[in-house]
């Protein structure tokens, strides 16, 4: 189990460090999420000794893999988003629609029924919506953000992103990664630790502040989805529905969250195989489910 582990780790890392879907979904997709979550609560419950410890050792072989696993995304992606944001995009598209159904699937008896919930994937749309249109970066401000230089109002601000993010990874839905593409924090934070990992420490401080509001947002998200998931779960289904399918505008826009600015994707620019390859790479994983039973 320890090799299986690292390899789930692995592969949630490569989704978390990538706009599209979540850790979460893949943990989903993969069939260990409920026992991802129940063990993440077990450390901030009031839970025995022995299942906290059965739990821990869990999540630090899941730990392994997925530092590695992100750190290999990182030294990769940070170049090929710049250079290839489109073909990327499109992957991340595919992640996307293609998750859809299985989650749908896997979730079928719990929505079934409940067609008034629709009004949480409402929520979901609108709530991405928003925070797309008035992110400057996302609006065509021209802003652009770097993190290689230290201020009050920065620092608060990668704080409660990190927050946010690290609820959103934890959900079978939306990425924290397409949260920070969101918030104009995508590229900044993959170049800030590819600049970290060549013995550059100037984005530190800042990257500092976010890895406290992940630990924050982790510790306080936690419970709380994991109580929803038990007494609320075609709600939050709904909800992820919504924030999935909101979050194809906001990978679209992506383009234009870059250090150097481009022009949203557009249908010329769109790249078919990339966005099928999407969909091959999500069906392999829901296969792989059944191969590590």
């Amino acid at each position: 189990m320890l090799i299986l582990n690292i390899i789930r780790g692995m592969v949630m890392a490569f989704a978390d460090s990538v706009p599209g879907v979540s850790g979460g979904t893949v943990a989903f997709v993969m069939g260990f999420y409920s026992e991802f979550i129940n063990s993440i609560n077990s450390l901030v419950s009031r839970n025995s000794m022995e299942e906290k410890k059965k739990a821990l050792i869990f999540l630090l072989k899941l730990g392994i893999g997925w530092v590695g696993g992100f750190l290999l995304s990182v030294l990769f992606i940070a170049s090929l988003f710049e250079t290839h944001i489109y073909n990327i995009s499109s992957l991340f598209l595919g992640f996307i629609l293609f998750s859809l159904p299985i989650i749908y699937r896997e979730e079928k008896q719990t929505i079934k029924g409940n067609s008034k919930h629709i009004v949480y994937a409402i929520i979901g749309i609108v709530i991405v919506a928003l925070i797309t249109y008035f992110n400057p970066v996302s609006n065509g401000g021209g802003v652009s953000m770097s993190i290689n230089h230290f201020s009050i109002g920065m620092a608060i601000y990668m704080f409660f992103v990190g927050m946010i993010a690290i609820s959103a990874m934890v959900l079978p839905g939306i990425s924290g990664s397409t949260l920070l593409l969101i918030f104009g924090l995508y590229a900044p934070i993959i170049a800030g630790i590819k600049t970290l990992l060549g013995f550059d420490f100037s984005p530190f401080p800042l990257l500092f502040c976010f890895g406290l509001g992940v630990l924050a947002g982790a510790f306080t998200s936690i419970r709380v989805i994991s109580h929803l998931l038990e007494t609320k779960r075609s709600q939050l289904i709904f909800l992820i529905f919504g924030l999935m399918l909101s979050s194809l505008y906001a990978v679209v826009m992506g383009p234009t969250t870059l250090e150097v600015p481009q022009p949203p994707m557009s249908f010329s620019t769109f790249s078919i195989v990339f966005f099928l390859l999407g969909g091959v790479i999500i069906f392999g994983l829901e296969k792989a489910k059944d191969l590590m039973k």
